[in-house]
């Protein structure tokens, strides 16, 4: 049986984060009501001409610089001609020859393959179509909303080798688009869409085999079955003698297998010639390189800093850093208590921050803790003022009203009990009202020493400091081992 390699091609295609289309004034806004946000511009009305979004060319060049490809100082835009109803003009003016940005990488890791670089070839920018919804008894409804939206096309080399190095490239890149702030990165919207080319050779080999486009994938766990199926798909027709047809193919969600959609078309196809009501995009070097200055430091860079800096391990530091609002939250909260607080805030925020996110549905930008509350809660823990469990308490109540925890503590009286005399007392009665475990507990049982520990933390509602308690167990229990001698 022949050994085969597999190889993946993306294609993105990230909305660009303007408040308006590409080339007309209309509105980008998600779910507005069919139709409402068009213009004779974006309708294909003859006689109309485009004018070109500033924003849209500064955010594509952002992008460009933030995954270090060349941003050209000279563009050319393109008609690519085909028909389909929605797309009124009949051509979608996009990036052909003379793309903005070439180019540049990323750097992903999996388990299977480590840390790899995984290159692009090109980021051209170009206008969205709008949308068809295929009903019943054959009708469909179009929706040119999205019509002129503006998109990066994100192409990368094809570099990768599994499902898996794929959703981590496809995390990698929404990471970036969010850091800069050039797309919001919602595959739930559309604004953040790949389409995958698959093929496989014989190990070794260094001629691709022929490709099979998956296209519209919109969410990373989609990506990963689609390949995952197609390279089943094709292999079986390659182990039993056949030929895999270049062709384009949907996912399925629901069956969880490819379907065949048309034959693939090549760019000869689309007849593409420069677009004749725009004139080539000419960038100022000077722009670029003050545009090159306002990058924020990224998430790699990030994750690393927070693992060499603070001793994360490089699995906190990647979940805490995918995020931008959450790292420089985060980031926020270390700065207020010090350093040598990152590691508890990074359980903290790990595990009840992110928690109480998703209980509430909110984004991180959302946090309603101010960071500094936060390293205050780690404090009072460390310094034995409340135990661990006492403090998920106060973290409930600070993320309600943003409180200062101790005046919290201080107000609902959950202060710590380190009072040896307090925590003797309730111990003597955990003892005498469990006398069969106690036996037991001499009788060589000790493992009923965490029973007893949870009797009185339980009798003290969470107060008593558990390490004291234990301490005083134990002598208790030898000073009843005294007693009986």
């Amino acid at each position: 049986m022949t050994a085969w390699e597999t190889v993946i091609g993306l294609e993105v295609h990230a909305q660009l984060k303007t408040a308006t289309k590409l080339f007309c004034g209309c509105p980008t806004t998600f779910g507005a009501t069919a139709n409402h946000q068009t213009c004779p511009l974006c309708l294909g009305m003859p006689g109309t001409l485009p004018v070109l979004n500033r924003r849209a060319v500064e955010l594509a060049a952002l992008l460009g610089l933030a995954v270090e490809g060349t941003v050209h100082v000279r563009s050319v835009f393109d008609r690519k001609n085909y028909f389909y109803p929605d797309l009124p003009k009949g051509y979608q003016i996009t990036q052909m020859d003379h793309p903005i940005v070439t180019g540049g990488g990323l750097w992903v890791e999996t388990e299977e393959r480590g840390r790899r670089f995984i290159r692009l070839t090109r980021i051209h920018m170009e206008e969205d179509a709008g949308m068809s919804a295929h009903g019943g008894a054959g009708t469909t409804r179009v929706d040119l909303n999205r019509s002129g939206t503006p998109l990066c096309e994100i192409v990368s080399e094809p570099d990768v080798r599994s499902a898996a190095e794929a959703m981590a490239y496809l995390k990698a890149l929404r990471s970036v688009l969010r850091y800069t702030g050039t797309s919001d990165g919602n595959m739930e919207e559309g604004s953040f869409r790949c389409d995958a080319n698959i093929s496989l050779r014989p190990v070794g080999a260094e001629e691709f085999g022929t490709r099979v486009e998956i296209k519209n994938l919109n969410s990373f766990r989609f990506v990963g079955q689609a390949i995952d199926h197609e390279v089943r798909r094709q292999g079986a027709i390659l182990e039993s003698g056949g030929t895999v047809e270049q062709q384009t193919r949907r996912f399925d969600s629901k069956a969880g297998v490819t379907v065949f959609m048309r034959g693939k078309e090549d760019a000869h196809d689309y007849r593409y010639f420069p677009e004749p009501d725009l004139l080539p995009l000419e960038l100022d070097e000077a722009w670029l390189a003050q545009l090159a200055g306002s990058l924020p430091e990224l998430a790699d860079s990030r994750a690393r800093r927070f693992a060499s800096d603070w001793g994360l391990s490089a699995v906190d530091a990647a979940i805490l850093v995918a995020d931008r609002e959450l790292a420089e939250w985060f980031e926020a909260a270390v700065e207020a208590a010090g350093p040598e607080a990152a590691k508890a805030l990074s359980n903290w925020t790990l595990g009840e921050v992110l928690r109480q996110l998703k209980e509430d549905g909110l984004d991180p930008a959302a946090i309603p803790l101010a960071p500094g509350r936060l390293g205050q809660l780690a404090a009072l823990v460390a310094a034995g003022d409340i135990s661990s469990s006492i403090a998920k308490k106060v973290f409930a109540e600070m993320w309600c009203n943003d409180g200062d925890p101790a005046e919290i503590i201080e107000a609902k009286g959950w202060k710590q009990i380190s009072d040896t005399s307090a925590i003797d007392a309730e111990i003597a009665k955990v003892l005498a009202a469990n006398p069969k475990q106690v036996e037991q507990y001499r009788g060589g049982k000790t493992q009923l020493k965490g029973f007893f520990v949870g009797q009185v933390m339980r009798a003290t509602r969470g107060q008593a400091n558990p390490k004291l308690a234990a301490e005083r167990l134990v002598h208790a229990l030898v000073d009843l081992d005294n007693d009986e001698v």
